[in-house]
């Protein structure tokens, strides 16, 4: 009897064991190699809304440093803050995959988000409640081996790594376009997770293996993203045994209701009789009145303290009236929407483009009121709407609309190399001008083809500054900008500086050179691309450009010496340590020189060096 106890012992004991190791989502992370060419992409996570933190898209979009947009585009969904989340609506949440080799010589694939350490926050509760076991604890460990899980400071930042893969060349023959990463929970199968997204179980198990277990991540084929199925709200029906405790609380509350009224209105009499006293007395002197909260007073003064912000702006800049905007645009009709929020409209024979905004413009005011620059988007003037606590920026109109709409939508109208080579070096000068001659230093921050404006001469003037920060070689959590531009230390740790915007501007001209999309359809980033196309011999490397570059300007005839010099000053521009990019001023120079100098590519970063002209 006692061998046989023993014997249940071990078996129950190794039971346990075997269960708990069963349970397990995969740790650490999985692994990849360095040398894929898969290695960067962008990719999707499926992420459910949850209450009470991440009901909302800009809450999501914090956490995972994307905009409401970049959420509701891929989730077929509305990007209004107007339109709050329901619990457990799907969403998809685009992120950049990368091959990352740790101090351990761990290699695996993961998307960094910064986090900052709140009261009560652990490696275990945000890897499972905030990121929904996309990550787990473990690797979070191991991706930050400077912290020690059990002395976390509130205000540290910490990465955790999103678990992604990007798909191989096998997959990309097949038609697959992403692997999205997807957490499988207990009441799934392989097939209702494979019927979800519109793919087959085979196809799963083929990329996951067979032996799935709950909370694992598992990577979900797929040639598209699928439409997805959202929940229903619970309707507002309830059975009779429902109804009936319904009607019995109702009951009891009106009854607590009516309790609590009556001590209201006894205290409200017992108030107001000792207020006339005081009164009658002189001690009372209507600060409630003076200051209310509702009705006119509050208005007023709302708009005295909007004022007060924009007080050093109001000699430089024309102040409108609402009713001028309104009579201008009608009513803001749609007919004038240039793009997004911004409408063109005429006042007193003057053409505007009018920024329509919440309240929120006080520092990119800030910004335009000392800068002046003929690269740079004129602000003209502004209106304050206090009512509905609005502001409108009043800029130039600028006739030939985006560069963005010139490279990829007007493919009809075609633009020289000459043409672009000079827009390039007007963005240059532009951005020059904000590192160098403001003080503090100032960075864009979202520099974009569809942030570049062509005037009647086609030259180029940098516009939108609602992002812009006074001041560089700072950190923040709060991620910002446009998928396909966003310099990688920006969106790893959050570091602002001016190379940031070198970075950007690197990608613009990789769309000046190829013509392409910063991001492709299939999620792909466009600076990828450009991955060895300067390695080897002349011969070799202009073939490469010749075969990369828009057809339009291979048939053009145009200067390959001067495109080569565009593309070795944009590989220079994307380099991924910072402190290697070239400055503003060493582009303006290298490329106003282009056709007479040739560029070097050293580990110092952009080194011109001219040669004899032939």
């Amino acid at each position: 009897m006692r061998h046989k106890s023993i014997f249940f012992f071990f078996f129950f004991f190794f039971f346990l064991n075997n269960i708990h190791v069963e349970a397990q989502p995969s740790t650490i992370g999985y692994t990849c190699a360095t040398n894929l060419s898969a290695y960067p992409c962008q990719t999707y996570a499926f992420y459910r809304a949850a209450a009470p933190d991440f009901l909302d898209l800009a809450s999501i979009g914090d956490l995972f440093s994307v905009s409401r947009l970049m959420i509701s585009n891929p989730s077929n969904i509305s990007s209004s803050p107007a339109s709050p989340l329901i619990p457990d609506q799907s969403l998809f949440i685009p992120i950049s995959c990368s091959c990352n080799t740790l101090n351990t010589s761990i290699t695996i694939s993961y998307a960094p988000f910064p986090y900052t350490i709140n009261s009560g926050n652990t490696f275990y509760l945000v890897s499972t409640q905030s990121f929904q076991n996309l990550t787990t604890y473990q690797s979070v460990e191991v991706v930050n081996p400077t912290f020690e899980p059990t002395r976390l400071n509130i205000g540290d930042v910490i990465t955790f790594p999103v678990f992604c893969k990007c798909p191989n060349a096998t997959q990309v023959r097949n038609g697959v376009r992403y692997l999205i990463s997807y957490v499988f929970q207990p009441s799934d199968t392989v097939g209702s997770v494979a019927s979800t997204f519109g793919t087959t179980p085979q196809s799963v198990t083929d990329v996951n293996g067979d032996d799935i277990q709950p909370f694992d991540t598992v990577f979900v084929p797929v040639s598209r993203l699928p439409n997805l199925t959202q929940p229903v709200p619970r309707p507002l029906t309830a059975s009779k045994s429902e109804n009936r405790g319904a009607i019995i609380g109702l009951g009891v509350g009106l009854g607590v209701c009516a309790v609590n009224l009556v001590l209201v209105l006894g205290g409200w009499y017992l108030r107001e009789r000792k207020m006339k006293k005081k009164k009658k007395g002189g001690k009372y002197h209507g600060d409630e009145e003076k200051f209310g909260v509702g009705g006119r007073s509050g208005k007023k003064m709302e708009e005295v303290n909007l004022m007060a912000d924009v007080s050093g702006c109001l000699d430089k800049y024309r102040v409108f009236g609402i009713d001028e905007l309104k009579e201008a645009t009608n009513g803001f009709d749609e007919k004038w929407v240039i793009q997004g929020s911004v409408y063109k409209c005429a006042i007193d024979g003057e053409v505007y483009a009018i920024k329509r905004m919440k309240w929120n413009a006080y520092q990119e005011l800030k910004i335009l009121q000392k800068v002046n620059h003929g690269n740079l988007v004129k602000l003209e003037g502004f209106c304050i709407e206090p009512e509905e606590a609005n502001c409108y920026l009043l800029y130039e109109y600028v006739e030939n609309g985006s560069l963005n709409s010139w490279l990829h939508q007007r493919k009809n109208e075609k633009i020289s190399w000459k043409t672009r080579l000079r827009i390039a070096i007007d963005v240059a000068n532009g951005l020059q001008y904000i590192h160098e001659h403001t003080r503090p230093k100032v960075v864009h921050k979202d520099i974009k083809s569809s942030n570049i404006l062509l005037d009647s001469n086609m030259r180029a003037k940098i516009a939108n500054f609602g992002l812009a920060k006074s001041g560089c070689n700072a950190i923040t959590m709060h991620i910002v900008g446009t998928q396909g531009y966003i310099a990688p230390e920006y969106l790893a740790d959050g570091v602002v500086s001016t190379k940031m915007d070198v970075f950007s501007y690197g990608v613009v001209l990789l769309e000046l050179i190829s013509g392409r999309e910063a991001v492709d359809e299939e999620g792909k980033v466009l600076w990828a691309s450009v991955d060895g196309i300067l390695d080897g011999k002349e011969e070799r490397k202009l073939m490469r450009l010749r075969a990369w570059m828009e057809d339009r300007l291979v048939d053009e005839s145009c200067s390959m010496e001067s495109v080569m010099g565009a593309m070795v000053v944009a590989v220079a521009c994307l380099n991924r340590d910072p402190a290697r990019r070239p400055s503003m001023v060493e582009i303006v120079y290298a490329l106003s020189k282009s056709d007479d100098l040739v560029f070097d590519v050293s580990e110092d970063g952009l080194s011109p060096r001219q040669v004899m002209a032939r």
